[in-house]
């Protein structure tokens, strides 16, 4: 099952000048007339012509990829929710057999970025179940398709150049490359331009194949989380237990302490110890004071630079956890959430009074999390960012 379902923000932070350029050139229009763009723009960047026109050749609009682009409902689930369905037994087996079988690959990624193998098991199991289901759209279809469309063309059409130089080394095939509806190609789901900025050839066979080498990969993806700013060595993710009574105020991504001072304020891991009491880190709530409670480090904002979904990049830190040794979670009795129309509604009103929440999509976001926990706070609520009917009824 395959849930990334969302472009790395990670794509928007690398492409420099090509993404500038990008947003000069027109998208949209008729399909042959915007492939026709995309050569002349191949050999203003210097790839050759017959190049540029024997790759794009085959490249057709594909309808099931904007489909699939507008198909995001599994992350409208609640934490709980997510990360019951993502997190199964038979994935934590796997995740272990996985981490026996190539032990001295991540005794390399641990010795030369300092990720834990955790991390990148989660990433691996839940991108691609292990590599056993990578995507079967066809990669430059999908990159091509998604550029005309006019939603978010400085973000693939880079990636389109990016496949290009692939193909000339020889590690990319126009017509046979599949991968994920957005692009990202193998078993931890990399991005063309990734992977040429990031791909490591971890089995020593001289190129870098992340649908087909496990080492390639997981090297590769480490790399790319140490480009992103991953600490060496240092941890993402700890489920904690807070005094009842705590001030709510304090939780959430915004506000850092160090782990001296949590623990000076009632802060106790719910397993073993806190770590280094000099790290700074946040309070987490992802579904308010009644439900599970995390102390987030430094490195887990590094995982919202693969992915912007707030569920999913939690459910993958705290699966890298379990995957180490950490119990099931604490779900405690959080109080029902929104769903649906609710949530719809809830964020119009919070517009209504001012808030920015973004799109209204009915999804929990940064934007919504942040406009709750203001609204929470002029309403004389506990202010844990979690929506309920109690905040919705009170505006």
């Amino acid at each position: 099952m395959q849930v990334f379902g969302l472009v790395s923000a990670v794509a928007m932070a690398l492409f420099g000048a090509s993404a500038a350029q990008a947003q000069d050139v027109p998208c949209g229009g008729s399909f042959s007339a915007f492939k026709e763009g995309l050569v002349q723009e191949a050999v203003s960047l210097g790839h050759s012509e017959q190049t540029a026109r024997q790759f794009l050749s085959s490249a057709t609009q594909a309808q099931s990829v904007l489909k699939a682009d507008q198909r995001q409902g599994i992350f409208q689930d609640p934490f709980i929710t997510f990360s019951r369905k993502l997190i199964s037994q038979s994935r934590l087996d796997k995740g272990r057999q996985m981490s026996d079988r190539y032990d001295a690959v991540f005794d390399r990624i641990e010795q030369d970025y300092g990720i834990s193998r955790g991390v990148l098991l989660a990433f691996w199991a839940f991108e691609t179940d292990y590599g056993a289901f990578q995507g079967d759209f066809n990669t430059l279809n999908a990159l091509v398709t998604l550029a005309h469309d006019c939603r978010r063309p400085e973000i693939f059409r880079p990636q389109i150049f990016a496949a290009m130089t692939l193909y000339e080394h020889g590690d990319f095939d126009p017509r046979t490359t599949t991968g994920a509806w957005a692009g990202e190609i193998g078993m931890v789901q990399m991005l063309p331009k990734d992977i040429l900025e990031n791909g490591v050839d971890g089995d020593g066979d001289g190129h870098v194949m992340l649908k087909t080498s496990a080492p390639d990969a997981l090297m590769s993806g480490a790399k790319m989380l140490s480009h992103l700013g991953w600490r060496y060595g240092e941890p993402w993710l700890q489920e904690i237990r807070l005094p009842e009574n705590f001030d709510w105020s304090m939780t959430g991504l915004q506000t850092e302490k160090s782990v001296a001072e949590w623990e000076q304020l009632g802060v106790r891991a719910r397993d073993g110890q806190l770590d280094d009491g000099r790290l700074l880190a946040s309070i987490i709530l992802p579904q308010g004071r009644g439900g599970p409670k995390f102390l987030a480090y430094p490195n887990f904002r590094v995982y919202f630079e693969w992915n912007q979904s707030f569920t999913y990049v939690l459910t993958a830190a705290y699966f890298g956890t379990r995957l180490t040794g950490a119990p099931v979670y604490d779900a405690g009795n959080p109080e029902p959430g929104l769903e649906g129309a609710q949530m719809k509604e809830l964020q119009r009103k919070l517009a209504a009074h001012g808030h920015d929440v973004g799109e209204i999509d009915g999804i929990l976001g940064a934007g919504t999390r942040a406009a709750v926990r203001s609204m929470q706070a002029e309403l004389g609520l506990p202010v844990d960012g979690w929506p309920t009917q109690a905040l919705l009824n009170r505006l």
